[in-house]
């Protein structure tokens, strides 16, 4: 018979969730060797990770990455920061990454294996967040941008131009990086929330005592401001605020971008 200890059952307990004589059982079969006792609990659905499923998992990375004529982003979300720059973390990042850009966003299922092994190695409530992917249209060019903070990716980018080079589009994804604009252009900010911005920013005016006379010009001047914040062909250029994004383009055109950032 394998030799182990209470301890040791206690461990893999604490490790899988599995009940005490799961456990042990798992312990016997497996020589004493708690790694493979715990694959040998999650074979059989005795391991019990999911149960951490309830903790706030609002940590973790992103990636991007751009090959060839394909760009994607992958967010893996676990509970803190010290796991998330852990070797096998960033690791699983760039392996979904890989199987995202061969093969589109359902590969992730790929490594569903992969994940329940380091939910169970590392004890934190781990799991695939968005996922995007973009392949380019014809004469476009794609980037990626990936913000690090002590030492992990906190808020990627990807973006497509139209009839521009790989300068524009990396000038474009820093700009977004920084500036997080949920929209491209004021006309995909929906009716409802251009309908609410105006009317608070008329009772806004009236409590300042505007004159009637002027208000609508005032609230017009104010809405350009709301698009500045919200729409990206808006916006000046972060590194030169002489520029417009559209005077950055100089003839090209943004055909779509995507944000996705640790904790939004």
């Amino acid at each position: 018979m394998a030799e182990f200890t209470a301890k040791d059952v206690q461990a893999l307990r604490q490790l899988t969730g599995a009940g005490m004589m799961d456990a042990k059982k798992a312990l016997v079969e497996n020589g004493g060797d708690a790694e493979l006792g715990a694959q040998w609990l999650r074979e059989k659905g005795l391991a019990k990770s999911a149960s951490r499923s309830d903790r706030d998992n609002s940590e973790g990375i992103v990636g991007a990455r751009v090959e060839g004529g394909v760009a994607a982003i992958v967010e893996l979300k676990c509970e803190t920061d010290f796991v998330a720059k852990s070797e096998d973390f960033t690791e699983l990042v760039e392996s979904l990454l890989s199987v995202v850009i061969a093969r589109g966003e359902g590969a992730v299922e790929e490594k569903s294996k992969d994940l329940d092994d380091l939910k169970l190695s590392l004890k934190e409530n781990i799991d695939i967040g968005r996922i995007v992917r973009f392949e380019a249209a014809s004469g476009a060019t794609l980037d990626a941008y990936v913000h690090q903070q002590n030492g992990r990716g906190v808020n990627a980018v990807l973006v497509e131009i139209q009839d521009g080079d790989e300068q524009v589009a990396h000038d474009i994804a820093l700009h977004i990086a920084s500036s997080r604009p949920p929209y491209l252009r004021r006309t995909d900010i929906p009716a409802e929330i251009l309908a609410t911005e105006r009317e608070t920013l008329e009772v806004m005016s009236r409590n300042e005592g505007k004159p009637e006379a002027a208000l609508e010009k005032i609230v017009d001047g104010r809405m350009n401001g709301f698009f500045r914040d919200n729409a990206l062909l808006d916006q000046k250029f972060i590194k030169d605020e002489k520029k417009t994004i559209v005077d950055l383009l100089a003839g090209a055109s943004i055909n779509r971008f995507s944000q996705v950032e640790i904790g939004s």
